[in-house]
């Protein structure tokens, strides 16, 4: 096949290309946003107050949630557990003296439980989420662009054939 008989598909491929980048740009930009979860952030210091008069509440028995049972982060937050309480509180590997702050850095994704002294349940779930990324985003976008582009290519050949060179000529 000759390089002139090629231009014409090369030239429908090159606009539908085009046209599989920018609807799959809008598509994964409008459908990110929608579904966006608050977890899709940039990783920040994350401060949790401990509040005058906790332990002696949950000695008493009083039922106190001071926090959720879980509680969303992403990977690279810092945790920082400030405790304004008379007495010493744990949560998990953080041990924090009155008066005083302890952090956490939460370096992976995974969902835990870990001990916590300032609920009246005595724990508290931490889920920590990857971030999603422009790379993520980039990815969806790698993936999503070139299938479209090949089944919009067959399908514009099928609806609209292109006609040979000499078929074209004779038809004007």
């Amino acid at each position: 096949m000759k390089a002139s008989n090629l231009r014409p598909y090369l030239k429908r491929l090159a606009i539908v290309i085009a046209i599989s980048l920018v609807f799959a740009l809008v598509f994964n930009e409008v459908t990110y946003l929608l579904s966006k979860d608050p977890a899709d952030r940039a990783p920040k210091t994350i401060s949790l107050y401990i509040p005058a008069g906790t332990a002696a509440r949950i000695k008493s028995g009083d039922e106190l949630r001071i926090f959720p049972d879980e509680i969303t982060f992403v990977v690279g937050d810092i945790l920082e557990v400030v405790n304004d309480d008379t007495e010493p509180h744990q949560m998990g590997p953080v041990f924090v003296p009155p008066g005083t702050t302890g952090s956490m850095v939460l370096d992976q994704a995974k969902k835990m439980s870990v001990n916590c002294t300032f609920q009246s349940s005595r724990y508290l779930g931490l889920d920590i989420r990857p971030a999603t990324t422009i790379s993520t985003r980039i990815a969806g976008l790698l993936i999503s662009a070139p299938t479209l582009a090949a089944l919009l290519f067959l399908y514009s050949l099928a609806v609209y054939p292109i006609k040979p060179a000499e078929q074209a000529a004779n038809a004007v």
